[in-house]
Protein backbone atom coordinates (compact mmCIF):
# COMPACT_ATOMS: atom_id res chain seq x y z
CA UNK A 1 0.00 0.00 0.00
CA UNK A 2 0.90 3.98 -0.54
CA UNK A 3 0.39 6.75 2.00
CA UNK A 4 0.35 9.73 0.04
CA UNK A 5 0.67 12.98 2.18
CA UNK A 6 0.39 16.57 0.50
CA UNK A 7 1.05 19.82 2.71
CA UNK A 8 0.60 23.12 1.34
CA UNK A 9 1.13 26.79 2.77
CA UNK A 10 -1.46 29.30 1.79
CA UNK A 11 -1.30 32.68 0.40
CA UNK A 12 -1.92 35.34 2.57
CA UNK A 13 -4.79 36.30 1.23
CA UNK A 14 -6.72 32.57 1.89
CA UNK A 15 -9.77 32.88 4.14
CA UNK A 16 -11.43 30.16 6.52
CA UNK A 17 -14.06 30.06 3.65
CA UNK A 18 -11.72 29.25 1.07
CA UNK A 19 -10.75 26.57 3.61
CA UNK A 20 -14.02 25.25 4.02
CA UNK A 21 -14.81 25.34 0.37
CA UNK A 22 -11.74 23.48 -0.33
CA UNK A 23 -12.47 20.86 2.30
CA UNK A 24 -15.73 20.08 1.41
CA UNK A 25 -14.91 19.76 -2.33
CA UNK A 26 -11.90 17.17 -1.35
CA UNK A 27 -13.85 15.35 0.45
CA UNK A 28 -16.70 14.98 -2.36
CA UNK A 29 -14.20 14.32 -4.35
CA UNK A 30 -12.74 11.38 -3.14
CA UNK A 31 -16.13 9.89 -2.21
CA UNK A 32 -15.96 9.80 -5.59
CA UNK A 33 -12.73 7.88 -6.18
CA UNK A 34 -12.80 3.80 -5.32
CA UNK A 35 -8.94 3.44 -5.87
CA UNK A 36 -8.85 5.82 -2.48
CA UNK A 37 -9.01 3.39 1.01
CA UNK A 38 -8.63 6.12 3.26
CA UNK A 39 -8.80 9.77 2.69
CA UNK A 40 -8.51 12.94 4.80
CA UNK A 41 -8.09 16.44 4.73
CA UNK A 42 -7.97 19.66 6.56
CA UNK A 43 -6.58 22.42 8.48
CA UNK A 44 -3.63 22.29 11.15
CA UNK A 45 -4.23 22.24 13.97
CA UNK A 46 -1.19 23.70 14.38
CA UNK A 47 -0.72 21.99 17.86
CA UNK A 48 2.79 22.42 17.91
CA UNK A 49 4.96 25.47 16.39
CA UNK A 50 5.68 26.19 12.74
CA UNK A 51 4.06 23.67 9.74
CA UNK A 52 2.32 24.00 7.38
CA UNK A 53 -1.62 25.30 6.52
CA UNK A 54 -3.62 22.20 5.18
CA UNK A 55 -2.42 18.77 4.68
CA UNK A 56 -4.51 15.75 2.57
CA UNK A 57 -3.60 12.11 3.57
CA UNK A 58 -4.55 9.31 0.65
CA UNK A 59 -4.09 5.22 1.18
CA UNK A 60 -3.96 3.78 -2.00
CA UNK A 61 -3.09 -0.27 -2.60
CA UNK A 62 -0.44 0.81 -5.33
CA UNK A 63 1.16 3.09 -7.80
CA UNK A 64 -1.82 2.07 -10.55
CA UNK A 65 -4.29 3.50 -7.56
CA UNK A 66 -2.35 6.65 -6.87
CA UNK A 67 -2.16 7.98 -10.73
CA UNK A 68 -6.05 6.88 -11.04
CA UNK A 69 -6.46 9.56 -8.14
CA UNK A 70 -4.05 12.44 -8.64
CA UNK A 71 -4.61 11.74 -12.55
CA UNK A 72 -8.73 11.56 -11.81
CA UNK A 73 -10.99 14.37 -13.05
CA UNK A 74 -12.75 15.00 -10.15
CA UNK A 75 -9.24 15.74 -8.48
CA UNK A 76 -7.65 17.44 -11.26
CA UNK A 77 -10.95 20.23 -11.40
CA UNK A 78 -10.78 20.48 -7.67
CA UNK A 79 -7.09 21.42 -8.07
CA UNK A 80 -7.69 23.98 -10.98
CA UNK A 81 -10.87 25.29 -9.12
CA UNK A 82 -9.10 26.13 -5.44
CA UNK A 83 -5.64 24.42 -4.70
CA UNK A 84 -4.16 26.74 -8.32
CA UNK A 85 -5.45 30.08 -6.47
CA UNK A 86 -4.35 29.09 -2.78
CA UNK A 87 -1.15 26.82 -2.64
CA UNK A 88 1.82 29.55 -1.80
CA UNK A 89 4.02 25.84 -1.57
CA UNK A 90 2.76 22.85 -2.12
CA UNK A 91 4.89 19.73 -0.51
CA UNK A 92 4.14 15.71 -1.40
CA UNK A 93 5.71 12.35 -0.28
CA UNK A 94 4.29 8.67 -0.94
CA UNK A 95 5.24 6.22 1.57
CA UNK A 96 5.07 2.24 1.74
CA UNK A 97 2.74 1.09 4.08
CA UNK A 98 1.77 -2.46 5.42
CA UNK A 99 -1.18 -3.55 4.80
CA UNK A 100 -3.79 -3.00 7.66
CA UNK A 101 -1.22 -0.27 9.26
CA UNK A 102 -4.04 2.58 8.50
CA UNK A 103 -7.42 2.59 7.25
Amino acid sequence: MILHIATFRWNDDVTDADVEALTAALMEMAAGIPELKSYTAGANLHLRPAGVDYGVVALVDDAAGLEAYLDSPSHVAVAEQYLSRMVAVRSAVQLPIAAGSFS
